[in-house]
């Protein structure tokens, strides 16, 4: 697909990635990057008992997944950059629990050619969860795709 097919494909769903666990090494390696050592994330004895019944993954941390997952959606548009311009909505809907796999629906909700070659392009995001009804999170990405 090209960046002019990708330009005339709003409405449709681009591509699904491929699942990613979500392991306690992981959610510790986040905590450790961002300071943020709640126990519901980091203390599995802890955690065991709350009200979650076990470590969850930090929110930011399936959110910041989305940068990788959208590099397996676009792998086949050629560009010279994908910039992240931002978000409009994000909502974090469901935990993700310690062991479980997620991954990223991706739909073009808007496509702008600002200049020629040089597209704002809109995505409603859905980061599912192996085996449930909810997804983690919901959000509007916003990215620069420059040929």
């Amino acid at each position: 697909m090209n960046l002019t097919q990708l330009h005339e494909s709003i409405g449709r769903t681009i591509g699904t990635t491929d699942w990613v666990q979500i392991g306690q090494p992981r959610i510790d390696s986040f905590a450790d990057c961002t300071d943020d050592h709640q126990f519901i994330h980091v203390d599995v004895v802890r955690a065991a008992s709350g009200p979650t019944g076990g470590t969850i993954a930090h929110g930011f941390l399936t959110l910041s997944l989305l940068g990788g997952m959208i590099q397996q959606v676009l792998r086949n548009v050629p560009s010279s950059a994908q910039l992240n311009y931002g978000f409009d909505k994000i909502r974090f809907l469901s935990p993700v629990r310690s062991g479980r796999r997620v991954r990223g629906v991706f739909r073009l909700a808007d496509s702008k050619e600002k200049r020629p070659g040089e597209f704002l392009q809109t995505y409603d995001v859905t980061v599912e969860i192996e085996g449930e009804d909810r997804p983690a999170l919901i959000a509007q990405w916003i990215l620069m795709i420059v040929a």
